[in-house]
């Protein structure tokens, strides 16, 4: 079937592409014009499909938040989510299932209680964000259409996302928690990322919201030593909270200092099966071989 992806030229796009392509499915990637801005999709673009998925919005962690870097992260998501669901309505055979990204900032900073998809929305700027794009993606939903809204957790993959940010004080030996260490991070290696997109677009049974995260958060010390373990470096050396916060501004408490302890509770009620669910598979799997190179349908 034919598929369209906006945003598909990206960390998490380019893969989901490849992977969609390798089934026999015809997939319409559109990514970022000459100017930068997302490429515009029409009412014609999705008539017939059999699904678009939309993963398009500027990167929350390429510059510091000032007041206008915050207002891109925003309008990015809600601008481009609006003209997918403009589009959506407006064709004559529109697609049986809109799979629109979201992220666990959601639920804003949380503590270690365990939180699904029926926990309220946090107060921050992310969890603004969030709410704001699901609200946009959530009006293509009718009697022709599903919306699932992928709240997706820390990816991991060597080539991209937030870990290989990470690697460079474990290979000199210095490695170790980030502030208090006690904050949980919800993650999901990639491979199973891009097999639960694939399962929410062929499983009628999904809609609404639905945590792209492993059954099994930890937190970000436990994280650090099975990061350590998987390189076979040390991880005790603390990144202290002051010190990322005066070099990050509000994005430190943002994606770094807090976290939630998300849990996939839908797709695990909905028979969705994990490859790698506990971190310390995943990391094995990832460090004992090259992340594959990804190349994007081209429309």
């Amino acid at each position: 079937m034919k598929i369209l992806i906006a945003g598909g030229t990206g960390f998490l796009g380019r893969p989901l592409a490849a992977a969609l392509a390798a089934e026999g499915h015809a997939v319409v990637v559109r990514g970022r014009g000459s100017a930068g801005s997302p490429q515009a999709v029409s009412a014609a673009d999705v008539d017939g499909a059999g699904a678009v998925v939309n993963l398009a919005g500027e990167s929350i962690a390429a510059k510091r938040w000032t007041a206008a870097q915050k207002q891109r992260i925003l309008d990015s998501r809600v601008q481009t989510t609006r003209s997918l669901v403009t589009a959506i309505q407006g064709a004559a055979a529109p697609p049986p299932v809109f799979v629109s990204g979201s992220a666990v900032g959601y639920y804003g900073p949380l503590g270690d209680a365990a939180v699904t998809e029926d926990a309220p929305a946090g107060s921050d700027f992310l969890a603004g964000v969030c709410v704001q794009w699901e609200h946009e993606a959530l009006l293509a939903a009718s009697d022709r259409t599903r919306v699932v809204c992928v709240r997706t957790g820390i990816v991991l993959e060597k080539d991209g996302g937030a870990l290989p940010q990470m690697l460079p004080p474990f290979k000199f030996g210095a490695g170790g928690p980030v502030g208090s260490g006690r904050q949980y991070w919800p993650w999901i290696h990639r491979d199973d990322w891009i097999a639960l997109v694939r399962w929410a677009i062929t499983t009628p049974t999904v809609n609404g919201a639905i945590n792209a995260t492993a059954p099994t958060p930890v937190t970000n010390r436990e994280f650090a030593r099975a990061l350590g373990r998987a390189m076979h470096r040390p991880a005790f050396m603390p990144a202290p909270g002051f010190a990322l916060r005066l070099l990050l501004g509000e994005m430190a408490d943002g994606l770094l200092l807090s976290g939630q302890r998300a849990m996939p509770a839908k797709a695990m009620r909905l028979g969705f099966q994990f490859r790698y669910s506990t971190v310390d598979s995943a990391l094995e799997a990832i460090f004992q071989r090259p992340a594959t190179s990804h190349r994007s349908p081209a429309v």
